[in-house]
This record gives structure tokens, C-alpha cells and sequence, in this order.
């Protein structure tokens, strides 16, 4: 990672970022430029705007409320998503209704794929996001990284690897790091994008939510 300029604020905010959660998640950081998306500065309001809550993951015992990434269903238009290496929306959902409905459509990373959600407002309380994957292969193995916009870079952290699941599984409830990132922004929310890719074999996901937890 290239060293900041020594006594910027920029600079001492993207230490802090990295050392951060890079505690508390026991996970590598890194400051370098994701394949997916150019770094731009990125204006919401603040504090982030006010989000349909629902209990997407009732019937598989999380009764928590969540609000679904925009275009995360896969039933609509992916604006702002860049999808790359052959991902593609494809026939086949989910069979959990999680969006209130049974869906038509998931989306496909064949082994090599890449995709980078919009970026997204968040804060101190957006802290969990869960989605539903479906590896196609025992050797399949799709990874999830975290990225945030601060101080005109982009901050990416790996944040798990999900292998062999050859049916539709919930995933675990994964950190977005959101608590330590929007304080750090220095205006209580921060932008944050999550990149989905895949190796070893074609996997899917679908439903990606995120979980405002402080907001219940």
C-alpha cells in the first residue's frame, strides 16, 4: 500500500480505517484500487436516507430487519452495478421468497466473474448484510470484499469465503464495518460498496440485504 502524505488528514483517516477494522475483523486491509470501479467522490444526504425495513430471513430463524441493496433482488434494473468477467442475471431465484415474493431471476459468476454494487449510504448502525448463495461446484469458491470511498480512496477489506454449497444457503450475518467507517468520514455515514467474485467454478447470489441493527 502506497504511504499516505506524512500529517494529511486524509492521510491519518485511512491509517485509522485500516488498523481499525483490520482489529477488529483480524483481516488484512488494503488502500489499492478495485479492478471494478474508478475511486470518485460520491454526495448523499445526511444522515443516510430512510430505508424500507422487512424480515427477509423470518422463516430461517433471523427475525432481524434488513433493507435490500438496490437491484439486489435481480428482478429489475442493475443500475449502477458493474459486472465483469461474464457475470450475468440468469433464470433461477432464491426458493425463500425473502423480498416478499418468489423471484425469477439470480444473479451468475462464472469462475473469473466480478461484481461491484453501487455505493451506498451508510452509518453507524448498518453493521450486517446477509445474501443467498449457490455454488455450482464442491471446488467453487465465491469471496466477498467490503469497500468504502474515504478520503478519495478506495478501502477494501476481504471479508469471507463461502465453498461447496451446491444448494441455495443464507449466508452467515458478515461485518460491513460500517460503525468504524462512518465515523471516520468525519459526517456519521460513509460509502459502501460490496464486490461479490468468484473462483474455482460458476457460483450465484441473490437477495443481498443489509441489516440497520441500532435502527430496530
Amino acid at each position: 500500500m502506497s504511504s499516505p502524505v506524512a500529517g494529511s488528514a486524509p492521510g491519518h483517516k485511512l491509517r485509522l480505517l485500516l488498523l481499525a477494522v483490520g482489529v477488529m475483523l483480524g483481516v488484512a486491509l488494503t488502500a489499492l484500487p478495485i479492478a471494478a470501479a474508478e475511486a470518485k467522490t460520491i454526495t448523499t444526504s445526511t444522515p443516510c436516507p430512510t430505508e424500507t425495513l422487512s424480515q427477509p430471513f423470518a422463516a430461517l430463524g433471523d427475525a432481524a430487519y434488513y433493507w435490500l441493496l438496490p437491484g439486489g433482488s435481480f428482478e429489475s434494473s442493475l443500475s449502477g452495478w458493474t459486472l465483469t468477467g461474464g457475470a450475468a442475471v440468469v433464470a433461477g431465484s432464491e426458493p425463500y421468497a425473502a423480498t416478499g415474493s418468489l423471484g425469477a431471476s439470480s444473479l451468475s459468476l462464472p469462475t473469473g466473474a466480478s461484481v461491484q454494487t453501487p455505493y451506498v449510504c451508510v452509518d453507524g448502525s448498518d453493521t450486517y448484510f446477509r445474501f443467498f448463495a449457490l455454488n455450482k461446484t464442491p471446488a467453487a469458491a465465491l469471496s466477498v470484499t467490503v469497500v468504502y470511498l474515504i478520503a478519495g480512496k478506495q478501502v477494501a477489506f476481504k471479508q469471507t469465503t463461502i465453498s461447496g454449497d451446491s444448494k441455495w444457503t443464507l449466508s452467515a450475518a458478515l461485518h460491513t464495518g460500517g460503525k468504524i467507517a462512518s465515523k471516520l468520514s468525519g459526517t456519521g455515514t460513509a460509502q459502501m460498496s460490496l464486490v461479490f467474485s468468484s473462483a474455482g467454478g460458476a457460483s450465484q447470489i441473490d437477495d443481498v440485504f443489509i441489516d440497520p441493527r441500532l435502527k430496530h
